[in-house]
């Protein structure tokens, strides 16, 4: 029998990425259910179901009748503690005036009562007067104690005015609110659902259990959740240990994603969030990435094919699957030198452009088997037919840096609240902590 004929070409070598695969799904980035936030009968809606809503668009309005009164009342409150302080003020004055009043007269007794005291050392004055000027004095002494206690209870009555008029101001503010909270709007933007509630019908709210009218849901950009191994993620932190590639936890390295009906991987990203523990359930880790979605053809719960960057761009050997054998575990393709057939063992690696990585056992540089594997054997002399590897392109790039920080697409957060008490210690000289004295003991 002549020598079997086998098909042979050489590894094609290039620069390329090891992209991992993974199975994702969409979710909205915001996700909202629209409730009421006051009671009342629903009035009037304001939008087509299903449509794109925008920030700020008007909803629904619950009848604003009662909150309106409210207000009115709320108003009227608060112009009768302004009176109050008016009068509280007048009062104060008047006070001050008959406390004047009284320093007169005291100073005039206090007088009088010095001049007796002089004339009776001279006996020229009766003890019956002496009496009646000392009298006017003691009088004139519980005046001006007198007119004192009332400027006091006035200064009270302006306090009490004054916190009145607070009191009446927060509630013309809650009035506001009840108000304003009765024409509900759109807090994101986004499309919307159905309405759950029709007009006329009372709904409750400003609890857990308000009546939920309807949800909003954003559509650009998108979220895609995916789980990661335990052996991905280790691979992942060796890489950044080794400083191959960043993690994800430190730079927005790029995500490609295509659905079920998309033959390559259309829609570019970048990596938004790496969860801090390992479910222990799935033994996975969940992450997300955060997806474009101007077209809104991406819509939340469905699933996508997710790719992210498994290594950084090296120069790797590619084969096809039709040329790699399986041996139990191990994998091993058939080479030739001088027409006789060698087995060599290879590890292998994700694919890449349609072809095999392999990561150990080719340097690119040998004759392969490509066709006629089967009727190979090692140390069998064959004859060979040159042939191609096909490289069919998968859209993915063969070189990637991570995003640059203007192209990001992640929340950004909010800035931290300054609380009450930070302002309150500023304002009295207190917003850094009193430094010790003296020896420490």
């Amino acid at each position: 029998m002549p020598p079997p004929t086998v098909t042979v070409a050489k590894p094609v070598t290039k620069k390329i990425v090891e992209w991992d695969a993974f199975t994702g799904r969409l979710e909205a980035v915001d996700f909202v259910e629209v409730r009421a936030r006051v009671s009342g009968y629903l009035k009037s809606i304001h939008f087509d179901e299903g449509q794109i809503v925008d920030t700020g668009d008007l909803l629904f309005v619950i009848d604003p009748r009662p909150f309106e009164a409210e207000l009115n009342g709320a108003v009227a409150a608060l112009n009768q503690a302004e009176s109050q302080l008016k009068r509280a003020n007048a009062g104060l004055e008047s006070a001050r005036a008959q406390h004047h009043q009284s320093e007169a007269g005291m100073q005039l007794a206090k007088t009088r009562i010095e001049r007796a005291r002089a004339l009776e050392a001279q006996n020229a004055v009766s003890i019956e007067e002496l009496d009646q000027r000392s009298a006017e004095f003691l009088q004139a002494e519980a005046d001006l104690e007198s007119s004192a206690a009332g400027i006091s209870s006035a200064e009270a009555e302006i306090a009490t005015a004054e916190a009145a008029i607070e009191s009446a101001r927060a509630g013309v503010e809650t009035a506001k609110l009840n108000l304003d909270y009765t024409q509900i709007r759109a807090p994101v933007s986004g499309r919307i659902s159905r309405q759950y509630v029709t007009e006329g019908n009372l709904v409750s709210g400003g609890t857990a259990t308000s009546t939920l009218l309807t949800t909003i849901t954003s559509v650009d950009p998108i979220y895609c959740t995916f789980d990661v191994n335990e052996q991905d993620v280790l691979k992942y932190i060796r890489l950044a240990q080794i400083g191959e590639r960043k993690s994800s936890r430190e730079v927005k390295n790029p995500v490609f994603l295509g659905l079920v009906d998309e033959s390559g991987f259309p829609h570019e990203g970048h990596m938004d969030f790496v969860d801090n523990h390992f479910d222990v359930d799935t033994a996975s880790m969940r992450a997300r990435g955060v997806i474009p979605n101007h077209d809104r053809v991406l819509l939340p719960g469905m699933f996508a094919r997710i790719r992210i960057p498994g290594s950084a761009a090296h120069r790797g050997v590619l084969v096809p699957d039709s040329a790699i054998g399986t041996d139990q575990s191990s994998q091993y393709v058939y080479i030739v030198v001088d027409d006789v057939i060698e087995r060599r063992s290879v590890k292998l690696g994700p694919m890449v452009d349609g072809l095999r990585v392999v990561r150990e056992g080719l340097s690119g540089t040998e004759t392969l088997v490509i066709q006629g594997l089967l009727q190979s054997r090692p140390d069998m002399t064959v004859q060979v037919k040159q042939g191609t590897i096909e490289v069919v392109e998968d859209g993915l790039p063969d070189d990637y840096q991570p995003l640059p920080p203007e192209k990001w697409m992640s929340r950004v957060p909010d800035p931290q609240p300054v609380s009450s008490t930070i302002q309150a210690n500023a304002t009295i000289g207190l917003d850094s902590p009193p430094q010790p004295t003296g020896e420490a003991r």
